[in-house]
């Protein structure tokens, strides 16, 4: 295996562990399967791209994505969790608004920018490293570096912090969590908000390969599906464990079979898995509700 196929999955594994990790959590403690990541995505891309027509800074531009991706994490709270979470069958409910919401913004996003696609300015420099042969490029480092820094400190704040606590909290127990004072709407705000700026981050980063576009959320949605699936909702080590395993198994195919087997093989090693370990690699969310 050639340090070109490694380096590529971990890149792959940085950017689709960002979406992964949103949508297990959300999944955790909202119990709402949040459809609408792929368009937060997308916004993401936008704002980002919209801030690099203002300046080319780094962080300024890293920051807009962010904050787009925490501010329409915002308004799908709003929308798909505030106003239905009480009521009937809440998980079939917002399953569907936030399909909606997916879909009609997909939709507003091509008709206010275009099918065009957007290309974002190269934020971690041109720089190009060699080893063994293998050309390793400053995109897929900053990549790595950028979504292992965020992910250890999301890990630290759940650990330490009050709110984060709260967090996990709700992801054990949502009904305990409230009799005991925490605010569950104040908190799915809270979730939604992080997990809409974990997929603004993996948008700016992915974007660097890749081109913002109104549908280039729709692929990252489903390697984030893929990836919450495998490693079990509600785990976090786990969607960490499954991006990187995804993320070899795409670069793998990619180099060895064509892009056009990715998705079939990384479906295969999903149903492999869940074949002997039904609650995924992690399993968090089901143990407790055994």
């Amino acid at each position: 295996m050639s340090w070109f196929i490694v380096f590529s999955a971990f890149s792959l594994a940085a950017t689709y562990g960002l979406l992964a990790i949103g949508i297990s959590l959300t999944w955790a403690s909202l119990g709402m399967l949040n459809l609408a990541q792929g368009f937060t995505f997308a916004v993401s891309g936008y704002g980002a791209w919209t801030m690099s027509g203002v300046t080319t800074h780094p962080v300024a531009v890293m920051g807009a994505g962010l904050a787009a991706g925490a501010t329409c994490g915002v308004v799908v709270s709003l929308l798909a969790f505030v106003p239905l979470h009480d009521r009937p069958n809440f998980q079939v409910r917002s399953l569907v608004v936030t399909l909606a919401i997916s879909l009609i913004g997909t939709q507003l996003l091509q008709q206010h920018y275009g099918p065009q696609v957007k290309p974002l300015p190269k934020l971690f420099g041109d720089g190009k490293l060699e080893l063994s042969g293998a050309v390793l490029t400053s995109d897929k480092t900053g990549a790595i570096v950028v979504a292992t820094v965020v992910l250890a400190t999301l890990v630290i704040w759940m650990r330490i912090s009050r709110r984060g606590v709260q967090l996990r909290a709700m992801m054990q127990d949502p009904q305990g969590a409230a009799l005991v004072g925490v605010s569950i709407r104040t908190t799915a705000v809270m979730v939604m908000a992080g997990t809409g700026a974990l997929a603004g981050l993996a948008s700016v980063l992915l974007a660097q390969t890749y081109f913002v576009s109104p549908q280039s959320g729709a692929q990252p949605l489903t390697k984030g599906l893929v990836i919450a699936l495998l490693g079990g909702l509600g785990s976090i080590s786990g969607a960490v464990i499954a991006a990187i395993m995804v993320g070899f198994t795409e670069a793998l195919t990619a180099d060895h079979l064509g892009g056009q087997y990715v998705l079939i093989t990384q479906f295969a090693l999903v149903i492999v898995v869940l074949l002997f370990r039904p609650r995924g690699i992690g399993g968090l969310f089901d143990e407790i509700s055994e």
